[in-house]
């Protein structure tokens, strides 16, 4: 019989080569069965059942965080309980492909989590922040860039990081190659590539990268794709400049991207599609915002005779 640990390793070699899956999402994948199998304590494939998955809930939603173990406050939150349950079945799956007996994955249900809430910007605030770069200088003709492209796509801050300069703007769409290798189509507004030529035009360097440092941010030599933790500040920069006290990252413009999209009438199926989400669950965060704007519609034209 091959044991739990051997199945582990083919399971995380499975899902890097065969499925395409991120090495990050390997590592990810690695730490939460390591965790279980610790915590089962047996290496036979028959021995994950339903009990055992009853007392691993158990010790994961009393599982203690950080240092201080008096703080009954810092339990796993939910959302955290579910990347190991989500990995465990993912792992199971695989075990039931291998005619493995083992538990089925379905036995495992995922713990309920508060519906996530979209922390949002108005249309005015958006206007101000898209419009927060304002000088002719080689920064700021690549921050108004940025912005623009990211509220045009809804790229992942990740992908937007892979850019290269070679992207064809007589064109108003490209492929992106996104979670999981995953290669998807996204679009660009005429005022993304015209805020694109701008800055491209000012370009003296040779660097690959779309998105280079510029100025005094980095040694000349070592100019390069920027990265995700400096895309973010440039986003919190002039989210702070354009007056907006709400917290602004990269990912708050791929929300506002999908919300525009469906307040204005896109189906639910074409935006999950555009942001490169395998699962419609996910997508569904954005339906109470078109729930609040079929409401606003409601008070505002329902019974006025």
């Amino acid at each position: 019989m091959v044991s739990l640990k051997e199945l582990k390793t083919q399971f995380l070699e499975y899902i890097e080569i065969e499925r395409g899956r991120s090495l990050k999402t390997v590592e990810n994948y690695d730490h939460y069965l390591s965790v279980f199998l610790e915590f089962l304590k047996q290496d036979n494939p028959s021995d994950v059942n339903a009990e055992t998955i009853r007392q691993f809930r158990l010790w994961l939603n009393r599982k203690l965080t950080g240092n201080n173990k008096t703080d009954k406050s810092e339990t796993l939150s939910k959302k955290t309980q579910n990347y190991y349950l989500i990995a465990l079945r993912a792992f199971l799956k695989y075990l039931a492909r291998q005619e493995i007996k083992t538990l089925p994955a379905e036995r495992i249900e995922l713990a309920k989590v508060n519906e996530r809430s979209l922390d949002l910007i108005t249309q005015t605030e958006l206007k101000r922040l898209l419009e927060s770069p304002k000088g002719t200088d080689l920064k700021s003709l690549r921050d108004r860039a940025i912005l623009e492209l990211l509220f045009s796509t809804g790229l992942r801050v990740s992908e937007l990081c892979s850019l290269t300069r070679d992207l064809d703007l007589r064109s108003d769409e490209f492929s992106i190659r996104g979670k999981g290798g995953k290669v998807r189509v996204v679009f660009l507004s005429e005022e993304a590539k015209k805020h694109l030529r701008n800055y491209l035009s000012a370009r003296k360097d040779m660097s690959d990268a779309l998105f280079v440092h510029t100025g005094n941010e980095v040694k000349k030599e070592e100019v390069g794709h920027l990265t995700k933790r400096t895309i973010e500040r440039i986003v919190k920069q002039y989210a702070v400049k354009a007056g907006i006290s709400k917290k602004v990252t990269p990912h708050t413009m791929r929300h506002l991207f999908a919300t525009d999209l469906l307040s204005n009438g896109a189906d639910i199926r074409s935006v999950q599609a555009l942001l490169g989400h395998s699962s419609i669950i996910t997508t569904q965060i954005y339906t109470h915002v078109t729930d609040k704007h079929l409401r606003d519609i409601h008070k505002r034209f329902h019974n006025k005779n």
